[in-house]
């Protein structure tokens, strides 16, 4: 009876202790919050967050992916707010819902909820490529996840590619183009403002990529110090400058990739892709329109993100012969216009020349 009395006398003790303001519910609220941390730590040696989470079945399913020290996690709150952070024994993560001990969070499969030390819940999650560039310290505009997805995609990475970049800026496309060849591939980005490289290398070090990518403090003028790599891409406002350089390093028939903002720039492009030897040319923009998902009531969000740049693509092509045979259909039917405009202006021309006689010849009367 008396081991009984030591386990309960807390609770009494507790129960019958200062609750003054009764009439007041958020002191109420405080007093009940308190009460459940002081009862968790005298009784079972353990936080809240740690005694309701009853997840040691699923902790030994065979195949559960589980967190451990020194992993990359997203926490996501009420609201829709996403906090990364990685695992460190004996470090505190604190936000407005409360504070969770890092300890707490390791050893758990993703997809778990858990628990501040106030009681909000938050569910902890493997972090998206989407989390990783767009929760970097910026120096500079970042490109957009929905524009890096389409780089990625028109330059053909996978595991094992061997990508050049120029214009690293604050590396949020860098992550991408990391996270795309790892691990067995390679990123060589090239900026020439020494503060954005080192802001890149801190962001790609705290995202766990940096071992993937070689930063060069470096200007392209004279070209890149890599040659026959399997992508290029372009980050600068005046990408037909340095196309040049870009056919040097890429392999014949490799994949390369520019983005600019707007649409002069995309012409002016366009004329020196043509001009030195790239085939199979695209341009393409991506508007992403987001739905509420409500299944009683789809309906589109009140905003969507619209142009931000256009993505330009090319392959790098050998013909001395005729390389123009590879231009876009478009491109043939537009020149054949502009010939044939040419030479009806020509006849016109002739024409407003000769004598007015010879233009009107007036018919003989009989």
């Amino acid at each position: 009876m008396a081991a009984r009395r030591q386990v309960t006398e807390p609770s009494m003790t507790l129960r019958s202790t200062a609750n003054p303001c009764r009439s007041d519910p958020s002191v109420n609220i405080i007093y009940l919050r308190g009460l459940l941390e002081t009862l968790c730590e005298s009784l079972f040696h353990m936080t809240p967050g740690r005694l309701f989470l009853n997840i040691s079945s699923d902790r030994d399913r065979a195949g559960q992916a589980l967190t451990k020290a020194d992993d990359l996690v997203l926490l996501l709150t009420g609201g829709g707010k996403r906090h990364l952070l990685r695992l460190q024994p004996g470090r505190l993560f604190h936000s407005n819902l409360g504070k969770v001990q890092h300890d707490e969070l390791i050893d758990l499969p993703y997809g778990t909820t858990v628990y501040s030390h106030l009681g909000h819940s938050m569910l902890l999650l493997e972090p998206s490529l989407d989390d990783l560039m767009t929760r970097i310290k910026r120096n500079t505009q970042i490109v957009f996840p929905k524009d890096a997805a389409m780089i990625v995609r028109r330059l053909n990475l996978r595991a094992g590619s061997r990508v050049v970049e120029a214009g690293t800026g604050s590396g949020a496309l860098t992550i991408a183009l990391a996270w795309a060849v790892a691990p067995g591939g390679r990123v060589f980005s090239y900026e020439i403002r020494e503060e954005h490289l080192q802001a890149a290398r801190s962001n790609l070090e705290k995202m766990g990529l940096l071992k993937y990518v070689e930063l060069h403090s470096a200007s392209i003028l004279e070209g890149f110090e890599q040659e026959g790599v399997d992508a290029l891409v372009l980050d600068l406002r005046t990408p037909w400058i340095f196309l040049e350089q870009a056919h040097r390093a890429l392999r014949p028939g490799g994949f390369f990739a520019a983005l600019v903002p707007t649409t002069n720039q995309v012409s002016d492009l366009l004329q020196g892709l043509e001009k030195t030897g790239f085939a199979d040319i695209a341009v393409e923009e991506v508007l992403v329109r987001a739905y509420k998902p409500v299944p009683e009531r789809l309906r589109p969000d009140d905003t969507m993100v619209g142009h931000t740049v256009f993505v330009i693509s090319a392959r790098p092509i050998v013909d001395p012969e005729d390389p123009g045979r590879w231009l876009s259909e478009e491109r043939k039917r537009f020149e054949a216009r502009k010939v044939l405009e040419e030479r009806v202006a020509e006849e016109e021309s002739k024409r407003a020349s000769q004598p007015s006689e010879k233009r009107h010849a007036r018919p003989k009367l009989p």
